[in-house]
């Protein structure tokens, strides 16, 4: 039997078994139709089954399907590393590859531990992070996350020393939420007069926490974090697995703010959903602390499939897709559309970019909704008690009206 992830098996029904993905829909072998409203867990930016996608893969597979990234290099991810290029700040410069956006995020955190211990400084081993967050499931993906978080209690006597902060919450009628957003602010500046010399990094999932369930908090406060850590030499880490690739209706979650970071992790929607790669992206000023005659300052870290060319080639044809007018135009739409859309008895509604997100009173309704939702067509797969909509951005104005309003009909 297959062990699912994220899933009860005792208590949870059995797998519907899919046999096709066609744009925004998913086809069972019983001949029923799904309209996938979550991108397949964020992935699935471009829908299902993208022919052009598929040909890419094709190409590839045909002339080098992988070698070894070490001795050697290859095109597509020479190509891959000139695109982003153009869509990152200019100091973001450094391309390290990897396999899923747990291994991102764990290659930011050895990064920036490792940095400091190159520089003489080895008392640096502390990490700040973000209330609730939500970094992957390799260990210091879930240490960075913290000991408070839900998914990742059960191993917390095994991560290593990090300190949370609170989360200003921003939603929809909101109220003291800048009376928050200070309160935390001058704790924490407080706090970093007594450990400040000792934090390494401060790792964050920038303006849009998702496993927390979708939850929101506002630019300015990101702003006040960052300039409150960096007298302290304190590197900051922005993990965009989620939040890259126009999912807050710009490139990168960070485009929203001033900030630029000194790490970015990315993954997801990096293929358009085909096949699994890591990008964690840094500056000159980091990789030049690994350059050394001793053996010892290099960075030991790598995958099997580091840079696997036919990844590299999904996510070369995937960001040309995403670059096209048509692409971002539709972005825009869905952006606006979730703006006007009417949901009756829902609380704590937030929008941002192409994620729409809400919450219901109890466990029985939510389970109510998303249940009776499926048996209409419409897979959605809520975050405790929240429900979201994330799709593909080749879904159309009248999909969106019609899971709306199954939606709608069962609230």
């Amino acid at each position: 039997m297959i062990w699912r992830p994220f899933t009860q098996e005792k208590t949870t029904a059995p797998a519907v078994k899919i046999v096709r993905g066609e744009g925004v829909y998913l086809f069972s072998e019983t001949g029923e139709k799904y309209m996938d409203m979550i991108s397949s867990w964020w992935v699935n930016i471009h829908g299902h089954g993208n022919e052009e996608i598929a040909e890419a893969i094709y190409s590839q597979a045909k002339v080098l399907e992988h070698v070894i990234f070490t001795k050697f290099s290859h095109g597509p991810a020479e190509t891959l590393v000139e695109n982003l290029k153009k869509l990152l700040p200019p100091n973001l410069s450094k391309f390290f590859f990897s396999d899923n956006g747990s291994t991102s995020v764990e290659v930011a955190l050895k990064m920036a531990y490792q940095y400091f211990r190159n520089m003489g400084m080895e008392k640096r081993n502390l990490f700040l992070c973000l209330e609730g967050g939500y970094h992957g499931d390799t260990f210091g993906a879930m240490g960075a996350a913290g000991k408070s978080s839900q998914y990742h209690s059960t191993f917390s006597e095994l991560f290593f020393s990090s300190h949370p902060i609170d989360v200003p919450e921003y939603y929809e009628g909101v109220e003291g939420v800048e009376e928050r957003e200070a309160k935390v602010i001058g704790e924490w500046k407080q706090k970093l007069l007594a450990i400040g010399d000792r934090v390494c990094a401060i790792i964050v999932e920038p303006l849009l926490q998702g496993a927390a369930g979708m939850r929101l908090y506002r630019p300015e406060f990101l702003e006040k974090l960052v300039h409150a850590v960096r007298p302290y030499g304190i590197l900051v880490i922005f993990d965009e697995v989620m939040t890259g690739f126009y999912r807050t209706g710009k490139m990168f979650a960070m485009d929203h703010t001033n900030i630029i970071p000194d790490f970015i992790c990315l993954s997801k929607g990096i293929t358009g959903g085909f096949l699994p790669l890591g990008m964690t992206v840094t500056t000159e000023k980091v990789y030049d602390a690994f350059l050394s005659d001793d053996p010892r300052k290099t960075f030991i870290h790598g995958h099997s499939y580091t840079a696997n060319p036919i990844s590299c080639a999904a996510a070369n044809k995937s960001l040309e897709m995403l670059l096209r007018r048509e692409t971002v135009e539709n972005i825009g739409m869905i952006s606006k559309f979730h703006r006007k859309a009417i949901l009756k008895n829902v609380h704590r509604r937030r929008i941002f970019g192409t994620m729409s997100a809400f919450d219901v009173e109890s466990s029985t309704q939510r389970d109510y909704i998303v249940e009776s939702a499926f048996k209409e067509g419409i897979f959605l797969r809520p975050l405790g008690n929240t429900i979201y909509f994330l799709p593909p951005y080749c879904m159309t104005e009248e999909e969106l009206d019609k899971a709306y309003a199954i939606v709608n009909k069962f609230l």
